[in-house]
Protein backbone atom coordinates (compact mmCIF):
# COMPACT_ATOMS: atom_id res chain seq x y z
CA UNK A 1 0.00 0.00 0.00
CA UNK A 2 1.33 3.43 -0.88
CA UNK A 3 2.12 5.77 1.99
CA UNK A 4 -0.27 8.49 0.80
CA UNK A 5 -3.04 5.86 0.66
CA UNK A 6 -2.50 4.79 4.26
CA UNK A 7 -2.18 8.36 5.59
CA UNK A 8 -5.22 9.63 3.71
CA UNK A 9 -7.39 6.69 4.75
CA UNK A 10 -6.41 7.22 8.37
CA UNK A 11 -7.30 10.91 8.17
CA UNK A 12 -10.63 10.29 6.46
CA UNK A 13 -11.62 7.53 8.89
CA UNK A 14 -10.78 9.38 12.07
CA UNK A 15 -10.50 13.12 11.69
CA UNK A 16 -12.01 14.57 8.52
CA UNK A 17 -15.82 14.66 8.78
CA UNK A 18 -16.13 17.79 6.65
CA UNK A 19 -14.17 16.24 3.80
CA UNK A 20 -16.47 13.22 3.83
CA UNK A 21 -19.50 15.52 3.93
CA UNK A 22 -18.26 17.48 0.91
CA UNK A 23 -17.54 14.28 -0.99
CA UNK A 24 -20.79 12.44 -0.44
CA UNK A 25 -23.24 14.67 1.38
CA UNK A 26 -23.57 12.13 4.20
CA UNK A 27 -22.18 11.55 7.68
CA UNK A 28 -20.51 8.20 8.23
CA UNK A 29 -21.57 6.75 11.57
CA UNK A 30 -19.46 3.61 11.34
CA UNK A 31 -16.53 2.46 9.23
CA UNK A 32 -16.58 -1.18 8.20
CA UNK A 33 -13.36 -3.20 7.94
CA UNK A 34 -14.13 -5.41 4.96
CA UNK A 35 -12.01 -7.72 2.82
CA UNK A 36 -14.03 -9.06 -0.06
CA UNK A 37 -14.20 -12.87 -0.44
CA UNK A 38 -12.46 -13.44 -3.75
CA UNK A 39 -9.30 -15.02 -5.10
CA UNK A 40 -7.39 -11.78 -5.59
CA UNK A 41 -8.01 -10.68 -1.99
CA UNK A 42 -9.58 -7.35 -2.97
CA UNK A 43 -9.78 -4.84 -0.17
CA UNK A 44 -11.70 -1.61 -0.49
CA UNK A 45 -10.06 1.55 0.78
CA UNK A 46 -13.00 2.86 2.84
CA UNK A 47 -16.47 1.44 3.41
CA UNK A 48 -18.76 3.36 5.74
CA UNK A 49 -22.35 3.25 6.91
CA UNK A 50 -24.58 6.30 7.36
CA UNK A 51 -27.44 6.98 9.78
CA UNK A 52 -29.89 5.16 7.51
CA UNK A 53 -27.77 2.04 7.19
CA UNK A 54 -26.75 2.85 3.60
CA UNK A 55 -23.24 1.79 2.59
CA UNK A 56 -20.76 4.24 1.04
CA UNK A 57 -17.55 3.09 -0.62
CA UNK A 58 -14.70 5.58 -1.10
CA UNK A 59 -11.81 4.42 -3.29
CA UNK A 60 -8.58 6.49 -3.37
CA UNK A 61 -6.80 6.85 -6.70
CA UNK A 62 -3.58 8.75 -7.49
CA UNK A 63 -3.29 8.01 -11.22
CA UNK A 64 -5.63 7.48 -14.17
CA UNK A 65 -6.50 3.78 -14.40
CA UNK A 66 -8.37 2.87 -17.59
CA UNK A 67 -9.57 -0.38 -16.02
CA UNK A 68 -10.85 1.04 -12.76
CA UNK A 69 -14.43 0.36 -13.90
CA UNK A 70 -13.82 -3.39 -13.67
CA UNK A 71 -12.39 -3.05 -10.17
CA UNK A 72 -15.26 -0.84 -9.00
CA UNK A 73 -17.81 -3.32 -10.34
CA UNK A 74 -16.02 -6.13 -8.50
CA UNK A 75 -16.13 -4.10 -5.30
CA UNK A 76 -19.84 -3.40 -5.71
CA UNK A 77 -20.74 -7.04 -6.34
CA UNK A 78 -18.40 -8.25 -3.60
CA UNK A 79 -20.03 -5.89 -1.11
CA UNK A 80 -23.46 -7.14 -2.12
CA UNK A 81 -22.32 -10.74 -1.68
CA UNK A 82 -20.84 -10.04 1.74
CA UNK A 83 -23.41 -7.64 3.24
CA UNK A 84 -26.56 -8.10 1.17
CA UNK A 85 -26.43 -4.41 0.22
CA UNK A 86 -25.25 -2.37 -2.74
CA UNK A 87 -22.90 0.50 -1.92
CA UNK A 88 -22.86 4.07 -3.20
CA UNK A 89 -19.41 4.48 -4.77
CA UNK A 90 -17.04 7.43 -5.12
CA UNK A 91 -13.53 7.36 -6.54
CA UNK A 92 -11.56 10.13 -4.80
CA UNK A 93 -8.88 11.18 -7.27
CA UNK A 94 -5.78 12.78 -5.73
CA UNK A 95 -3.40 12.73 -8.71
CA UNK A 96 -1.87 15.71 -10.55
CA UNK A 97 -3.03 15.07 -14.11
CA UNK A 98 -6.72 15.79 -14.84
CA UNK A 99 -8.88 12.70 -14.18
CA UNK A 100 -9.74 10.80 -17.37
CA UNK A 101 -11.08 7.49 -16.06
CA UNK A 102 -14.36 5.83 -17.04
CA UNK A 103 -17.29 6.27 -14.64
CA UNK A 104 -19.13 3.06 -15.47
CA UNK A 105 -18.80 -0.52 -16.61
CA UNK A 106 -21.32 -1.27 -19.32
CA UNK A 107 -21.67 -4.72 -20.85
CA UNK A 108 -24.37 -5.06 -23.52
CA UNK A 109 -27.13 -5.86 -23.46
CA UNK A 110 -28.11 -5.29 -19.83
CA UNK A 111 -25.24 -4.89 -17.36
CA UNK A 112 -24.37 -1.44 -16.02
CA UNK A 113 -22.38 -0.43 -12.93
CA UNK A 114 -21.82 3.27 -12.26
CA UNK A 115 -19.90 5.32 -9.72
CA UNK A 116 -18.78 8.95 -9.29
CA UNK A 117 -15.26 10.30 -9.69
CA UNK A 118 -14.44 13.34 -7.54
CA UNK A 119 -11.22 15.27 -8.06
CA UNK A 120 -10.09 16.25 -4.57
CA UNK A 121 -9.11 19.66 -5.98
CA UNK A 122 -12.82 20.37 -6.45
CA UNK A 123 -13.46 20.24 -2.71
CA UNK A 124 -13.72 23.55 -0.86
CA UNK A 125 -10.21 23.81 0.55
CA UNK A 126 -10.89 27.01 2.46
CA UNK A 127 -13.77 25.33 4.28
CA UNK A 128 -11.55 22.37 5.14
CA UNK A 129 -8.88 24.73 6.47
CA UNK A 130 -11.49 26.41 8.69
CA UNK A 131 -12.67 23.07 10.10
CA UNK A 132 -11.96 22.34 13.78
CA UNK A 133 -10.82 18.84 12.76
CA UNK A 134 -7.12 18.51 11.96
CA UNK A 135 -7.74 15.77 9.41
CA UNK A 136 -9.81 18.17 7.32
CA UNK A 137 -7.03 20.77 7.60
CA UNK A 138 -4.32 18.38 6.41
CA UNK A 139 -6.44 17.12 3.49
CA UNK A 140 -6.97 20.75 2.43
CA UNK A 141 -3.41 20.92 1.04
CA UNK A 142 -4.52 18.58 -1.77
CA UNK A 143 -7.22 21.02 -2.90
CA UNK A 144 -7.11 24.32 -4.78
CA UNK A 145 -6.19 27.03 -2.29
CA UNK A 146 -5.46 30.74 -2.55
CA UNK A 147 -2.09 30.30 -0.85
CA UNK A 148 -0.67 26.83 -0.18
CA UNK A 149 2.25 28.12 1.88
CA UNK A 150 -0.06 30.07 4.16
CA UNK A 151 -2.25 26.98 4.48
CA UNK A 152 0.75 24.83 5.42
CA UNK A 153 1.81 27.47 7.95
CA UNK A 154 -1.64 27.41 9.58
CA UNK A 155 -1.73 23.61 9.68
CA UNK A 156 1.74 23.37 11.21
CA UNK A 157 0.77 25.95 13.82
CA UNK A 158 -2.23 23.82 14.78
CA UNK A 159 -0.12 20.67 14.89
CA UNK A 160 2.34 22.37 17.26
CA UNK A 161 -0.37 22.44 19.94
CA UNK A 162 -0.89 18.68 19.93
CA UNK A 163 0.57 16.25 22.48
CA UNK A 164 3.99 14.96 21.43
CA UNK A 165 2.99 11.57 20.00
CA UNK A 166 0.04 12.94 18.06
CA UNK A 167 2.24 15.79 16.84
CA UNK A 168 4.79 13.40 15.34
CA UNK A 169 2.10 11.38 13.55
CA UNK A 170 0.38 14.51 12.23
CA UNK A 171 3.63 15.92 10.81
CA UNK A 172 4.29 12.65 9.02
CA UNK A 173 0.79 12.60 7.54
CA UNK A 174 1.20 16.19 6.37
CA UNK A 175 4.57 15.42 4.74
CA UNK A 176 3.24 12.33 2.97
CA UNK A 177 0.24 14.14 1.48
CA UNK A 178 2.40 17.14 0.61
CA UNK A 179 4.34 14.83 -1.69
CA UNK A 180 1.26 14.49 -3.91
CA UNK A 181 1.43 18.25 -4.59
CA UNK A 182 5.23 18.65 -4.50
CA UNK A 183 4.97 20.65 -1.29
CA UNK A 184 7.43 18.60 0.81
CA UNK A 185 9.98 21.40 0.89
CA UNK A 186 7.34 23.95 1.88
CA UNK A 187 6.20 21.73 4.75
CA UNK A 188 9.78 21.14 5.88
CA UNK A 189 10.57 24.86 5.87
CA UNK A 190 7.44 25.75 7.86
CA UNK A 191 8.00 22.93 10.36
CA UNK A 192 11.54 24.16 10.98
CA UNK A 193 10.20 27.62 11.88
CA UNK A 194 7.84 26.35 14.57
CA UNK A 195 8.58 25.57 18.25
CA UNK A 196 7.56 21.96 17.66
CA UNK A 197 10.72 21.48 15.57
CA UNK A 198 12.79 20.94 18.73
CA UNK A 199 10.79 17.88 19.75
CA UNK A 200 10.58 16.54 16.22
CA UNK A 201 14.27 16.98 15.46
CA UNK A 202 15.11 15.11 18.66
CA UNK A 203 12.91 12.20 17.60
CA UNK A 204 15.27 9.50 16.30
CA UNK A 205 12.93 8.44 13.51
CA UNK A 206 11.30 11.64 12.30
CA UNK A 207 14.08 14.14 12.96
CA UNK A 208 16.70 12.76 10.55
CA UNK A 209 14.13 12.46 7.77
CA UNK A 210 13.16 16.14 8.00
CA UNK A 211 16.78 17.30 8.29
CA UNK A 212 17.61 15.57 5.02
CA UNK A 213 14.75 17.30 3.28
CA UNK A 214 12.72 14.12 2.91
CA UNK A 215 15.57 12.25 1.27
CA UNK A 216 16.66 8.69 1.94
CA UNK A 217 15.65 8.53 5.60
CA UNK A 218 12.09 9.72 5.02
CA UNK A 219 10.81 6.45 3.56
CA UNK A 220 11.76 4.50 6.64
CA UNK A 221 11.07 7.32 9.07
CA UNK A 222 7.54 8.04 7.99
CA UNK A 223 6.52 4.37 8.01
CA UNK A 224 8.05 3.60 11.39
CA UNK A 225 6.93 6.95 12.81
CA UNK A 226 3.31 6.30 11.83
CA UNK A 227 3.42 2.76 13.19
CA UNK A 228 4.99 3.72 16.51
CA UNK A 229 2.64 6.67 16.93
CA UNK A 230 -0.39 4.49 16.21
CA UNK A 231 0.80 1.85 18.68
CA UNK A 232 1.33 4.42 21.43
CA UNK A 233 -2.08 6.00 20.90
CA UNK A 234 -3.78 2.61 20.93
CA UNK A 235 -1.96 1.60 24.13
CA UNK A 236 -3.23 4.76 25.80
CA UNK A 237 -6.79 3.99 24.68
CA UNK A 238 -6.49 0.38 25.87
CA UNK A 239 -5.22 1.44 29.30
CA UNK A 240 -8.01 3.98 29.68
CA UNK A 241 -10.68 1.45 28.68
CA UNK A 242 -9.39 -1.82 30.18
CA UNK A 243 -6.77 -0.84 32.77
CA UNK A 244 -3.12 -2.03 32.84
CA UNK A 245 -2.11 -3.96 29.74
CA UNK A 246 -0.81 -7.50 30.49
CA UNK A 247 2.42 -8.72 28.89
CA UNK A 248 0.68 -11.07 26.43
CA UNK A 249 -1.48 -8.23 25.10
CA UNK A 250 1.45 -5.83 24.84
CA UNK A 251 3.47 -8.44 22.94
CA UNK A 252 0.64 -9.04 20.50
CA UNK A 253 0.15 -5.31 19.93
CA UNK A 254 3.89 -4.85 19.27
CA UNK A 255 3.79 -7.50 16.54
CA UNK A 256 0.92 -5.95 14.58
CA UNK A 257 1.39 -4.05 11.30
CA UNK A 258 -0.23 -0.63 11.03
CA UNK A 259 -3.32 -2.06 9.29
CA UNK A 260 -3.91 -4.31 12.29
CA UNK A 261 -3.41 -1.42 14.71
CA UNK A 262 -5.95 0.67 12.78
CA UNK A 263 -8.46 -2.19 12.87
CA UNK A 264 -8.11 -2.46 16.67
CA UNK A 265 -8.53 1.29 17.02
CA UNK A 266 -11.79 1.11 15.11
CA UNK A 267 -13.10 -1.76 17.29
CA UNK A 268 -11.93 -0.68 20.73
CA UNK A 269 -15.24 0.90 21.74
CA UNK A 270 -17.32 -1.94 20.30
CA UNK A 271 -15.99 -4.66 22.65
CA UNK A 272 -16.25 -5.07 26.40
CA UNK A 273 -12.98 -6.88 27.24
CA UNK A 274 -9.35 -6.80 26.19
CA UNK A 275 -9.59 -10.46 25.23
CA UNK A 276 -12.43 -9.71 22.80
CA UNK A 277 -10.42 -6.88 21.26
CA UNK A 278 -7.32 -8.98 20.62
CA UNK A 279 -8.87 -12.35 19.79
Amino acid sequence: MQDYDRALKLLLRRAAPNAIKQLSGITVTKWLDVELPKTQGLRMDLLGEDHDGELHHFELQSFNDAKINVRMAEYKLGTLRLTGKFSHQIVLYVGEAPPSMPTELAAPPDFLARYRIVDIRDLDGEELLASPDLGDNVIAILTRLRDHREAVRAIVAKISGLPETERHVAVQQLIILAGLRRLEQTVTEEVEKMPLVIDIMENQIIGPAIRKGLAEGLEKGRKEGLEQGEQKLLRQQMKKRFGPIPEWADAKLSSLPIDGIEALGDRIFDVSTLEDLLK
